[in-house]
């Protein structure tokens, strides 16, 4: 997912790792590079008419596959899924074996045994299904990932988290929820595949069972995993979601790329609870995802004011990544900023009753976590913020609420304004 949690939690060793740049380092601040395309119901436009004669090159031996045992013409069809996959959107397409998954799989049950999953209980419970396709669906031979970027033009990461008095939403939850996009942008490619060559056994992932989504993505050339634990690619840093299709057709896969993070460990020493305790290991227990998303109870008392006004995710660890220079701003209008919350102030969004929260983040990932646990979330954000007599009177006006959670976080927070 954001990538998703993206491995656990929006591209992630956990749910909602959610990944961002900052624009300083954006050389697309120069807006993110065009391609020469644009989508026009699911084909490429604008490359010329050569490119048409190539595609029905294509077709003619993608029509043969399933009755083939020639590795060329499956080596056929993947070409044309990739060029099916650029006119749907997304940023890139890659296709993994089945097999080799081993060093993910025992540094997942290590991770797991030295309990950095937190209380994310169905992390231990489906255990090596995440690495094994064969038992989500029996008969994979290949898994077809992708990328989808979704950075939106959105106020400045750094300028909003050192202003205290707003609220700061990972970047990826800014728009609409990713999880039903991504599904459905993959479902096409499906049938664009079935409508040549027939019915197959697949089934699509896009943040939303155990799957191991870095690996798969790593494996099949869309990047390597960063020391954050996340997906990096050198043309598109790690502002995008990631989707898998698993698959029973015998698809040639992609050569992995090679890592290059090299000395650089700007991300470990960024985290404000130093919850990456090591490269490319991520103790999910002090992840401010985790703790804002995941964690259903009271945040502990010694990490509250390391989060800062971080109130949905973080994406610190991303901002300071010199391969997001190269990041990308999404083309995907469901992932444009809604509700002004790029930078909302905190002292408003505290004010909003549950029904105003329910019908302004509808359709949004951050609707998922429900109302309590966002006031819980934003009175910690109050309670790091500068002394005010409104923001003293907002936490006040919520010292009986109905939640011993947020009465809770409330009290705290008044404690930090004296």
């Amino acid at each position: 997912m954001a990538q998703g949690a993206q491995q656990t939690t929006h591209q992630r060793s956990l749910a909602g790792a959610e990944i961002a740049f900052e624009r300083d380092h954006q050389p697309g601040r120069q807006r993110r590079r065009q391609c020469g395309t644009e989508r026009q119901g699911g084909r490429l436009v604008g490359q010329g008419q050569a490119q048409t004669g190539i595609i029905g090159a294509i077709l003619l031996a993608a029509r043969r596959c399933m009755h083939s045992e020639s590795p060329q013409d499956w080596k056929q069809l993947a070409a044309l899924i990739k060029v099916w996959g650029a006119g749907l959107g997304f940023a890139a397409i890659g296709i993994a074996p089945v097999a080799g998954s081993e060093a993910a799989e025992a540094g997942l049950l290590a991770w797991l045994a030295a309990g950095c999953h937190g209380e994310m209980d169905y992390m231990a419970r489906h255990g090596v299904k995440r690495a094994r396709p064969a038992e989500l669906l029996p008969g994979t031979v290949s898994v077809i990932t992708a990328r989808l970027d979704y950075w939106p033009d959105a106020a400045d990461a750094g300028e909003v988290l050192s202003d205290r008095t707003l609220a700061y939403v990972s970047r990826y939850a800014l728009g609409r929820d990713y999880h039903k996009l991504m599904r459905a942008r993959l479902q096409q490619l499906v049938s664009m595949l079935e409508a040549e060559i027939g019915a197959f056994a697949h089934r699509v992932f896009a943040d939303s069972a155990p799957v191991l989504e870095v690996d798969l993505a790593a494996r099949s050339g869309l990047g390597w995993r960063g020391k954050h634990s996340l997906l990096l690619a050198r043309e598109a840093g790690s502002t995008f979601f990631l989707g898998e299709i698993y698959s029973a057709l015998p698809l040639p896969a992609d050569d992995p790329v090679s890592a290059h993070c090299g000395t650089c460990r700007a991300c470990l020493d960024a985290c404000p609870t130093g919850a990456i305790v090591a490269p490319y290991r991520v103790d999910a227990r002090r992840c401010i995802s985790y703790l804002t998303i995941e964690l259903k109870g009271s945040i502990p008392v010694e990490l509250r004011p390391l989060i800062g006004n971080r109130v949905y995710g973080c994406d610190d660890c991303q901002l300071v990544c010199p391969w997001n220079r190269a990041a990308r701003y999404t083309r995907e209008d469901d992932f444009a900023v809604r509700h002004g919350l790029d930078r909302a102030s905190l002292v408003d969004l505290f004010a909003w009753d549950e029904a105003e929260f329910r019908q302004r983040m509808a359709g949004s990932a951050i609707h998922r976590i429900g109302f309590e646990r966002w006031l819980r979330n934003l009175a910690v954000g109050l309670g790091n913020a500068p002394s005010s007599p409104a923001v003293v009177r907002a936490l006040a006006a919520r010292g009986q609420d109905d939640s011993a959670l947020v009465r809770e976080h409330v009290a705290w927070a008044l404690g930090r304004h004296g």
